[in-house]
């Protein structure tokens, strides 16, 4: 199944949901291994180390230091990887209620990383943003 392309499609059938837990992003020095008792949602490799985004609860048990204590929203509709503007759009309607948010895509989904004290208010922006789209 090929991803969808059209951003309005995108926009008014992205159905975000909200996953449990509250998801910390920690990093490791370059050359590090991740320790076998982290299940990271995310490792990234740069030059600098490996950035991992994990449950708060993990960096905790493994005594590693954590910023950007967030929550994690999914937009349930299958985008394409080539799909131009649907992140562009949505990032920039959360920036206009000031909200940060940290995006990443993968295959299926695009995810949304926002901060704890804002993912309600979140939600409420993105279903706003969906139900306002028309083809």
């Amino acid at each position: 199944m090929t991803g969808e392309h059209n951003l309005n499609a995108l926009l008014r059938d992205m159905k975000p949901e909200i996953l449990d837990g509250i998801f910390v992003f920690c990093t490791l020095a370059p050359g590090a291994s991740i320790p076998a008792t982290i299940s990271p949602m995310l490792a990234f490799r740069e030059r600098e180390g490996t950035t991992l985004v994990i449950l708060r609860e993990e960096s905790e048990r493994a005594g590693l230091r954590s910023a950007f204590p967030s929550r994690l929203i999914t937009l349930t509709v299958h985008s394409a990887l080539d799909a131009v503007g649907f992140l562009a759009a949505i990032t920039a309607r959360l920036a206009e209620a000031g909200i940060s948010v940290n995006a990443v895509s993968a295959f299926h989904h695009d995810h949304l990383f926002v901060p704890v004290d804002r993912a309600d208010e979140a939600m409420v922006v993105l279903q706003e943003m969906s139900r306002t789209i028309q083809d």
